[in-house]
């Protein structure tokens, strides 16, 4: 399909969106190659996928890369993606300080190696000033792993004496959250078929717009993006709220 025919951008755009890259495997196996290859495949997608949303207006993009669960993989398979991560930080790192984007990263690092810890800490220092667009990318991370991280920061401050449970809210709590100084994601974006959140920011999406698509994400495009912000643009957002309307009753 020409650029020209697909969709129109809309001009409500989410300024956060978190997308679940879902699918490697399959694409690989469908394209009778190696799990390896589709991994690779799914890397080459970041790149243009971060123009095209800064293209979009979208400020923050969240990658669920590599999740808690993850580990249980092959233990090939696992160290795999973990060479294809350090290659990945090790070549593009450069070229997304150039191109104004700050990268960042959530999850627990104590299992990574030294070096892929150091890497992760290089790429973090060389673009912490960055402004145009923010790359967070979620490894070793899991939704329950960040509530029970936050518990443990705010059971630790009761324990030291510096707060009381009666001082708890829902705010502090999220301050104590990977994610706390940024927006909420709007949308979230899960390819390849699969419909749940498997783990992914439970607690920050809790009113994000939720979007699936059967494309796996190796073939993730501009017209992919395109659906997916077309169809958030449809969405009605309440927060659990809801419009006066005409055909409502209203108190009199």
């Amino acid at each position: 399909m020409s650029v020209a025919k697909r969709e129109s951008a809309p001009k409500r755009v989410p300024r956060h969106v978190a997308i679940i890259m879902d699918g490697n495997n399959r694409w690989a196996k469908k394209h009778g190659l190696k799990s390896s290859s589709g991994h690779r495949a799914g890397v080459e997608v970041i790149r243009p996928l971060l123009k095209l949303t800064r293209e979009h207006g979208v400020e923050i993009v969240t990658l669920f890369a590599f999740s808690s669960e993850n580990w249980q993989r092959p233990t090939l398979e696992v160290q795999a993606l973990m060479r294809l991560f350090s290659s990945y930080l090790d070549s593009e790192t450069k070229q997304l300080h150039a191109d104004g984007v700050r990268m960042r990263f959530i999850g627990e690092r104590s299992q990574f190696t030294a070096a892929l810890r150091k890497q992760m800490d290089y790429s973090e220092q060389l673009t912490r000033f960055n402004r145009d667009t923010q790359l967070v990318i979620a490894v070793d991370y899991g939704g329950q792993w960040d509530i029970v991280s936050a518990a443990k920061a705010l059971a630790e401050k009761v324990k030291d004496g510096e707060l009381t449970t009666d001082e708890f809210t829902v705010e502090l709590f999220d301050r104590h959250l990977a994610l706390a100084d940024l927006p909420k994601p709007d949308l979230c974006i899960r390819t390849a078929g699969e419909q749940r959140i498997s783990n992914f920011l439970l607690w920050q999406i809790a009113y994000s717009e939720l979007y699936f698509t059967d494309c796996f994400w190796p073939d993730f495009n501009g017209e992919e993006l395109d659906r997916a912000l077309a169809a958030y643009a449809r969405r009605d957002r309440r927060f659990g709220g809801r419009e006066n309307d005409n055909n409502e009753d209203a108190p009199e």
